[in-house]
């Protein structure tokens, strides 16, 4: 239970602080908290079984990921709708078809943020349009590749790894 909240930072994304809260075994600690508003990610699978990856700069991260499209929520924004303009804006596609795969958190040690993971299928073009602030290539990976990827370590992006697992399974689950 929270008791008291101690807002240190007030950033364009997170807020920070310290929060002292009240735990289920009754102890009262303080902890530092990063409040993120979520996100939304898409595994875009097209006909041919291929998903959209890009290879995108992260100067947090020290350099290129490879990552599903993705990005913030906005005020009052559902998750899906997230989900549909990320989709066009990175991946320069759009679906007809949508399928929640649940959420993933990514450190709830620390943060509040939580990525709602969504297969999209059915895709026809569109324009994309990336923002200002991004760096990223548009790859289409056949999906069995990726999910041997994952496996192998070689893509580490926690939203990426989860979805890509789920949707691989969600696919399999539907085949004759």
């Amino acid at each position: 239970m929270l008791l008291s909240q101690d807002i240190r930072f007030r950033g364009r994304v997170v807020t920070v602080g310290f929060e002292t809260v009240e735990l289920p075994n009754g102890r009262r600690v303080v902890l530092d908290v990063v409040h993120h508003p979520g996100g939304a990610a898409v595994v875009a699978v097209d006909d041919a079984r291929r998903v959209c990856l890009l290879r995108q700069f992260r100067h947090a991260a020290g350099g290129w990921l490879w990552e599903l499209p993705a990005g913030k929520l906005e005020p009052g924004e559902p998750p899906l709708d997230t989900a549909r303009r990320e989709i066009i804006e990175e991946g320069g596609v759009r679906a007809r078809e949508w399928t929640s795969l649940g959420h993933v958190v990514s450190s709830p040690g620390v943060f509040t943020e939580r990525v709602h993971l969504f297969l999209a299928t059915g895709l026809d073009a569109a324009r994309g349009a990336p923002e200002h602030d991004e760096v990223f290539e548009v790859h289409w990976v056949p999906l069995e590749q990726a999910h041997a990827q994952v496996l192998a370590g070689e893509l580490v992006d926690a939203k990426t790894c989860v979805g890509l697992l789920r949707a691989a399974g969600h696919l399999d689950a539907r085949r004759p």
